[in-house]
């Protein structure tokens, strides 16, 4: 399974994990592919297009701007994205839900239709469809 680290959470995370998931996934930072700054309106239509990338996002503005939503849900992508309480918490929260989540993660991934969207957690296993 290909994964994308969004520019809103660290190169750093992208690497761990890639390295805890080495031979099982690839895991990339969205600066490796396409260096800083780059636009959603740019990304999410290009891995959309090259199909089925899971998008892990601290990013609430793809949640909340009407473009950016749309090329989402109407992209091959599934998306993750941190909720606000867990997006708050220290990288190492965050890594830990991520990690603790990660094989509802990976199932979720590979069984829901593209464009779909989910919370995830800062405390429950619970994770919420957007």
């Amino acid at each position: 399974m290909k994964f994308v680290v969004d520019e809103n959470l660290p190169p750093a995370l992208a690497r761990a994990l890639h390295a805890l998931f080495a031979g099982e996934h690839d895991i990339i930072h969205i600066r490796d592919r396409y260096g800083s700054g780059v636009k959603d309106l740019q990304w999410i239509p290009e891995l959309g297009h090259e199909g089925r990338w899971v998008v892990l996002s601290a990013d609430r503005r793809i949640r909340k701007t009407r473009a950016e939503f749309q090329a989402f849900r109407t992209s091959r992508l599934v998306g993750f994205f941190l909720s606000a309480g867990l997006n708050k918490a220290p990288l190492v929260k965050k890594a830990e839900r991520i990690l603790a989540l990660w094989d509802d993660i990976v199932t979720f991934g590979e069984r829901s239709a593209a464009g779909s969207m989910y919370e995830l957690p800062p405390t429950s296993n619970r994770i919420r469809t957007l």
